[in-house]
């Protein structure tokens, strides 16, 4: 530790101790929240893949149905920054947890309502246009939903355990990407592929109003994080201490002004936007454009496509709390260094792997373009391409930066930079990353690009972990940025 660090921990304000009922209340909150933040978004992707291309977007060419249907997908992660930057500034002047409760309630109604829209037969370019409305309200809620998640499971964990705990974070996009997975897996193997695409789709949408109302009512009674309620008090504590004289008003003065008005750090913002680009570019190729080229370029049915998903994200529950449990032990910078290079060995073979092991045992399944015949039974090496590209490339990257990210900002503004680090990078990645695969697919018929996209988004993520200083174990408290 730095003599200026020292100095500061020597002098930070005294944290409230929650407890144990306290953390695991918001532990729960948080892995809520974060499920059903990447519940929502997996449904749509995967209905985007399997379901929306054919029943929002028309009868017409199916590379325009699919570009379509990512492009909406992306439509919601342009209100994110929006949300980020709104929810973000609120809950450094309210409070962490007042946010989230808005945050969550946003986001299910939005979600819910996807479920009870009338599709392009029934209403025409209506049901697209609404389609896109939800998706714009559900991104503005989303915004500062995953980012408040982070704050407050940081600045609850003691700091010996920090990575461990906010890996819960991960773990709830984990779970929200598994129940997803999972509902569209036994749908489709339950009522078919052709009941489905008539009314079967819209089941997981409403069923997700009850992780919603769970999510709700733990919020509702949850208190404010330790490391906030501290940093809040020292500023009020220097408004009240007593004036006995001109000269001493001055200096409380100033020092209020420099508790309230701590400058932002552009190198902090910059470092953790790239550590985001990684792993928000690999999610949109790996969890959301993947499952399209599989069912449509590759010919992937559409129950293997839906269980790929399901497998590698059960793997994850033992991924994402290892990799944090590391990052407490090693640090985030070594661990960091280390994620993103075995993701750039692991990328052409894993992809190598999922494109060689298709069998030969074939389905026909329903497409815009009628009956095509679809590979219903790859081998295990299949599986275990796609497994190990994600659990590497998206969900370690993920469970690593939740709290690194976190630790490379100061508590003054700590919320809305890490919102904006997390949603900016989301916009041009996770948003319409899916869409440029989808237009450099369907111009060089090949994978080749997208193994280049995730090896790009990959290789700035080492080179912004190479740059980073160490962060673990910072005094959060500590008002100003780590860098």
């Amino acid at each position: 530790m730095s003599t200026t660090s020292a100095a500061h921990t020597a002098t930070s304000p005294s944290v409230v101790t929650r407890t144990t009922g306290d953390l695991v209340k918001a532990a729960m909150s948080g892995w809520l929240g974060t499920a059903l933040e990447f519940m929502d978004f997996q449904l749509y992707s995967l209905a985007a893949a399997l379901v929306f291309k054919d029943i929002f977007f028309g009868h017409g060419s199916q590379a325009v149905a699919i570009m379509s249907a990512m492009a909406v997908y992306g439509v919601g992660y342009i209100a994110r920054p929006i949300g980020a930057w709104y929810f973000g500034r609120m809950g450094d002047r309210i409070g962490r947890t007042k946010v989230l409760f808005i945050t969550i309630a946003m986001m299910g109604v939005a979600t819910t309502l996807i479920g009870i829209l009338p599709t392009y037969d029934q209403v025409g370019m209506i049901a697209p246009l609404l389609l896109v409305f939800l998706r714009l309200i559900q991104g503005f809620g989303a915004g500062a939903e995953i980012a408040g998640a982070s704050v407050m499971l940081a600045e609850y964990a003691p700091r010996e355990r920090r990575g461990i705990i906010s890996s819960l974070v991960a773990l709830g996009t984990n779970s929200g990407t598994l129940g997803a997975s999972a509902i569209w897996a036994i749908l489709l193997a339950v009522m078919g592929n052709d009941a489905v695409v008539d009314w079967g789709w819209r089941i997981p949408f409403l069923a997700s109003v009850v992780v919603m109302g769970l999510a709700v009512y733990i919020r509702l009674h949850l208190k404010e994080t330790p490391v906030f309620e501290a940093s809040t008090e020292e500023i009020i504590e220097a408004y009240d201490q007593p004036l006995s004289a001109r000269e001493g008003e001055a200096e409380t003065t100033q020092l209020v002004a420099e508790k309230a008005k701590t400058p932002k750090s552009v190198k902090a913002f910059i470092i953790a936007s790239i550590l985001r680009f990684g792993q928000s570019g690999n999610s949109g190729m790996v969890q959301t454009y993947m499952i399209t080229f599989l069912t449509a370029n590759i010919l992937v049915a559409k129950t293997v496509a839906s269980s790929v998903v399901m497998y590698s994200s059960i793997v994850g529950f033992l991924t994402v709390p290892l990799i944090g449990y590391l990052g407490d032990r090693f640090g985030r910078k070594r661990m960091y260094i280390g994620v993103t290079i075995a993701g750039l060995i692991a990328i052409i073979p894993c992809f190598y792997l999922m494109l060689n092991n298709l069998g030969t045992h074939t389905v026909m399944e329903k497409t815009a373009n009628g009956e095509i015949a679809h590979f219903s039974q790859p081998t295990l090496l299949f599986f275990v391409g796609y497994i190990v590209l994600h659990n590497i490339t998206v969900l370690s990257m993920f469970s690593l930066e939740n709290i690194t990210m976190a630790e490379c900002f100061g508590s003054a503004h700590r919320y809305e930079q890490l919102a904006l680090s997390k949603e900016l990078p989301n916009l041009l990645t996770a948003g319409f990353g899916p869409l440029i695969a989808a237009a450099l697919v369907a111009v060089f018929q090949s994978w080749i690009a997208l193994a280049i996209m995730m090896a790009f988004y990959t290789g700035l993520t080492l080179i912004a972990a190479i740059v980073m200083p160490e962060v673990a174990k910072r005094d959060l408290t500590l008002r100003e940025d780590a860098m």
